[in-house]
C-alpha cells in the first residue's frame, strides 16, 4: 500500500454497535456480495457475539474514520483456527458514501498486520464472489493471492456462483522459510 496518511482506524466491535450492524448488513448493497445473505436479526447477531466473539472463535472490529470517529464498516477475522494458525477474513463497508476510497484496502492491510503481529497467524484467507472484481482488486491491493477458483461453488437464490479463494502468507514467516 502506499505510503499514505491513514484515513481509518479500527476498535473492538461492541454490544453497542449492534443496531449499527444489522442496518448495514441487511442494506441490499452489502448484502449481494456476503454468501450468507439471510436477513440479519439483534438475536442473531447477539448470539453471534456470545458464542463467536466471546469464546475467541472471531475477532471482529469497527473501521471508524480518523478525522470523525465515524464508523463506516466492519471487519473480522472468523473460525480462528490457532493449531494450524489461520483464519477466515471477512469486511463490509457499511456506508455508502465510504465506497470506493480505499478504505477496505486499508482495512484488510491492519487487519493483516493484527493476525500476524498480534495473532501470529501464518495465512489468513478469504472467499470472494468471482464477478465482484472490485472487492478482489482491493484484496489484492492488500496483499491477497488468489489461489483457487471454484466453480459453482454455493447456490444463491437458485443460481450457482462461482467463488475465488485468496489468501495471504504471514510475510515474516515466509522469508524465514526460504532462508532456511
Amino acid at each position: 500500500m502506499k505510503n499514505e496518511m491513514k484515513k481509518i482506524y479500527l476498535r473492538l466491535m461492541t454490544e453497542e454497535d449492534t443496531d449499527m450492524i444489522i442496518a448495514w448488513r441487511n442494506s441490499d448493497a452489502v448484502r449481494k456480495n456476503f454468501i450468507y445473505q439471510e436477513l440479519f436479526t439483534r438475536e442473531g447477531h447477539l448470539n453471534w457475539i456470545r458464542t463467536m466473539v466471546d469464546t475467541g472463535r472471531v475477532v471482529q472490529m469497527i473501521i471508524c474514520m480518523v478525522d470523525s470517529d465515524k464508523p463506516v464498516g466492519s471487519v473480522y477475522i472468523r473460525d480462528i483456527d490457532l493449531q494450524h494458525r489461520k483464519a477466515e477474513y471477512g469486511i463490509f463497508i457499511g456506508e455508502e458514501s465510504a465506497r470506493g476510497k480505499g478504505i477496505g484496502t486499508q482495512a484488510a492491510s491492519m487487519m493483516l498486520q493484527y493476525c500476524f503481529e498480534e495473532l501470529k497467524l501464518h495465512r489468513v484467507f478469504l472467499r470472494a464472489f468471482a464477478d465482484n472484481m472490485q472487492a478482489i482488486r482491493s484484496y489484492e491491493k492488500a496483499g491477497f493471492v488468489r489461489e483457487a477458483y471454484l466453480h459453482d461453488d454455493v447456490c444463491i437464490d437458485g443460481k450457482f456462483r462461482d467463488i475465488v479463494l485468496m489468501a495471504k502468507l504471514n510475510p515474516e514467516e515466509v522469508e524465514r522459510q526460504v532462508e532456511i
